[in-house]
């Protein structure tokens, strides 16, 4: 008679766990879940460990930055200011910054990884773009990253302004200006937001509500909605051998994946922790503490918002009166432009999908080449940002390369209506050339550099054929609409 082993202590755990959770069976669906295995799908995981170390070293932060306007003289660690007036938020930030201990390592691991942040998402949002992975069914999911993008800019403009210093205070200004421009509710909107003239008293507690509590609430929510998007409608993948619109080819998730997102985690954490110990960035003691009479020389916000105050800085100075209102069109239409730039790229699958009529589910990746227009779009968009980008420091360009800053401004106006429209010309053409290319590798092979004399004295190039894996990857795709030939009903060729 045998006996019944009686389940060990760990056992009975994940019993008890499981039959109140259903934890083995949502491991068993989903730690085996396989992912691709191509070097472009890191992007998204560097932007959720950048994600990651921001929560991390602004919760240290927190714990000795106070959010206050109130004035103090300072008398600490940082001789050339002691004895002069300035906010406990920029003192206090001088105090993270010289006697608190790690406190400067832990600022620049937070500006750092908040740029690499957005950076990536970028990144990543433009490889989406480029491949056409936002198509069916996933344009919910492209809406998810695109806020996460949009509330990333308004969360590092906030954290930016927070140590009151004297650069900081001059985006505000800027800030100011822009809402002052909106007519008829411009000096109210100041107003509220600055809790009286401008600068008022309560406009660093106010950000600091919503940098550290409402906007990263409402991000946190978003990444965890993107990844069970991502994990419900399964990665997409390149063309290749094996590779459907209904299987994924890859590594399981448990354990080959799991290992190396860990690893490449504290890979992402240590360059971060490297970029912070050897770069400076956002010295705020260099600076001073703001002052509403001060402006400081050679500003320039960080590179994810300059392009926003590049359209500012390239718009003509036109003011127009209607109905006794004054609308300073030097401002609100770079103010109407920017939101709508952005919001270009939201709804662009919409777009897409409603111009080519394309309504089935999409799972494997283009080859941009393969999509002239939108990489065209693409590159239009990037090169028109790379402008705007230039126009917003037109005064550092001008100085370093020793040219009057208005020959800058109008070479950057020029190039604002010029550029975007010869990258879109350009790219276009590079893209349908590669295409021939392409062709011409599926019908003759590729070339080896081997010339072989036939028997009549023609010297030719020997062409080796493709593999199999080869020609799938460059003809499984769909061909693009503005190249199909389409024939009049009943003149079939």
């Amino acid at each position: 008679m045998s006996t019944r082993e009686l389940p060990g202590r760990g056992e009975r755990v994940a019993d008890w766990f499981d039959g109140r959770l259903g934890i083995h069976t949502l491991g068993r669906k989903y730690l085996r879940k396989v992912f691709p295995d191509h070097w472009s799908f890191l992007l998204g995981e560097i932007c959720l460990y950048s994600f990651v170390v921001l929560i991390l070293t602004g919760v240290y932060l927190t714990l000795f930055f106070h959010p206050s306007m109130n004035e103090v003289t300072y008398h600490g660690s940082y001789v050339p200011l002691n004895g002069v007036r300035m906010s406990e938020a920029y003192a206090s930030t001088l105090d993270i910054s010289f006697d608190v201990r790690g406190g400067l390592l832990m600022r620049q691991v937070h500006h750092w990884a908040a740029l690499v942040f957005i950076a990536g998402m970028l990144t990543h949002m433009m490889r989406h773009f480029f491949t056409g992975s936002f198509r069916k069914p996933r344009e919910v999911n492209w809406v998810f990253g695109w806020s996460l993008l949009l509330l990333a800019l308004f969360e590092g403009l906030f954290g930016y302004s927070l140590p009151d210093d004297l650069l900081s205070g001059t985006g505000m200004r800027f800030v100011n200006g822009a809402l002052l421009s909106v007519p008829v509710v411009g000096t109210y909107l100041s107003m509220f937001l600055f809790g009286g003239e401008y600068p008022g008293h309560d406009i660093v507690a106010r950000f600091y509500s919503l940098h550290i509590l409402v906007i990263p609430g409402i991000m946190a929510a978003l990444v965890v909605a993107h990844l069970i998007l991502v994990v419900y409608h399964k990665h997409t993948q390149f063309a290749g051998a094996g590779r459907t619109e209904r299987n994924v080819v890859g590594t399981p998730f448990m354990p080959v994946y799991l290992a190396k997102a860990g690893g490449f985690f504290f890979l992402v954490f240590g360059a971060l922790a490297l970029m912070a110990a050897v770069a400076s960035i956002n010295p705020v003691w260099s600076y001073g503490p703001y002052r509403a009479d001060q402006v400081s020389t050679g500003a320039q916000p960080d590179w994810y918002l300059g392009f926003a105050e590049g359209l500012v800085r390239i718009m003509p100075g036109w003011e127009i009166t209607l109905w006794g209102h004054t609308l300073v069109l030097g401002v609100l239409i770079p103010i109407v432009v920017f939101p709508l730039l952005l919001v270009l790229i939201g709804v662009y699958p919409f777009v897409e999908a409603r111009v080519t009529g394309h309504k089935g589910e999409h799972h494997l990746l283009d080859r941009p080449r393969n999509r002239p227009v939108r990489t065209g779009i693409g590159a239009a968009w990037i090169s028109l940002y790379l402008v705007l980008l230039a126009g917003g420091g037109n005064d550092i360009v001008a100085t370093r390369l020793h040219l009057s800053i208005n020959t800058v401004t109008w070479a950057i106006r020029i190039a604002v209506l010029v550029v975007p429209v010869a990258v879109f010309v350009v790219t276009r053409r590079i893209c349908l050339g590669l295409q021939l290319q392409d062709r011409e590798r599926v019908l003759h092979g590729r070339e080896t550099g081997v010339i072989k004399r036939l028997p009549h004295g023609e010297y030719v190039e020997v062409h080796e054929p493709l593999s199999q894996a080869q020609l799938h990857t460059l003809t499984a795709h769909e061909r693009p609409g503005e190249l199909v030939r389409h024939e009049p009903r009943g003149n079939p060729r």
